[in-house]
């Protein structure tokens, strides 16, 4: 494979950098950043030892979530006079999770090409050894406030897929009962400093996520499987769960019947709903 023939457009392009260990840069990466007229990062601290580190020698400037509105009249113009500029955060994929879409945004609005360079990210190497559906829901850092999270989890328990978030080990602490609480039936991974020295993964069920310990150091990414639909699908209405519920249509709403229901005994909602519904085609 010969790098040396790629040419590079001018525009803007978002370079992935490694989450934690240096080897995972890509030869494309390296390259780009060789080829750039202005590198946009997060922290040049961080930037600089990836550039030291690939003998690269280029001018930097510092584009976080405080200046990054005020950064990007100066930087239109530059890509406008068909510069190559390289967009990067401290770690991982810019613009997910981390400052760049603004930037993004004005480009595709002003013609300016935009090219990924992808490589490491978080979401997808915590998916990729969890052992849970593909099919997720990616939903950043958590908010704040525990009312926001709460409205977050109410919406995030109706999707059928694993759920993956961003958070510190201290905000994971006060947030298991939470989890807990919306997605009690499902299993989950921690995934804490991945690809660094002190990688670690644990994987439980929620329910027995209060017994677990994990460190309070370092950057966690959550993974929750979706819901455990194989277990669900073997439960059944008993004979006498039938009889009381066709005693019940008469009187009650189906509405009313579920909640009951339910609270007698460990039936998912949607069986009974479905029979409900059943009976009333019957009829």
């Amino acid at each position: 494979m010969n790098l040396n023939n790629n040419k590079f457009k001018p525009g803007l392009y978002c370079v992935a950098t490694p989450i934690g260990n240096m080897g995972d840069i890509s030869f494309r990466a390296i390259k780009i950043l060789q080829e750039s007229d202005l590198i946009l990062c997060e922290d040049t601290r961080v930037t600089k030892k990836i550039l030291q580190k690939f003998e690269i020698d280029k001018k930097l400037i510092s584009n976080h979530k405080f200046n990054e509105k005020k950064n990007l009249d100066k930087v239109l113009e530059f890509l406008k006079k068909n510069q190559i500029v390289s967009l990067l955060s401290d770690a991982g994929t810019p613009a997910v999770s981390d400052p760049g879409r603004m930037l993004v945004k004005e480009c595709i609005k002003n013609r300016i090409d935009v090219f990924p360079v992808p490589g490491a990210s978080a979401v997808s190497a915590a998916i990729s050894i969890s052992g849970f559906s593909d099919n997720f829901y990616f939903c950043g850092f958590l908010p704040e406030k525990q009312n926001q999270i709460k409205k977050l989890f109410k919406n995030l328990a109706l999707i059928e897929g694993s759920i993956v978030f961003f958070i510190s080990p201290n905000k994971l602490d006060k947030r298991i009962d939470d989890i807990k609480e919306f997605f009690f039936n499902r299993d989950i991974i921690i995934c804490r400093e991945i690809t660094k020295y002190h990688e670690e993964y644990i994987r439980t069920s929620v329910k027995e996520l209060s017994n677990i310990n994990f460190s309070r150091k370092g950057e966690i990414t959550v993974v929750i499987s979706e819901t455990k639909q194989e277990k669900l699908s073997l439960q059944e209405l008993e004979e006498s769960d039938k009889k009381k519920i066709n005693q019940l249509i008469k009187k009650m709403s189906i509405k009313d019947i579920v909640k009951r229901v339910s609270e007698d005994k460990e039936i998912p909602k949607k069986i009974i709903y479905n029979y409900c519904l059943e009976i009333k085609n019957e009829n």
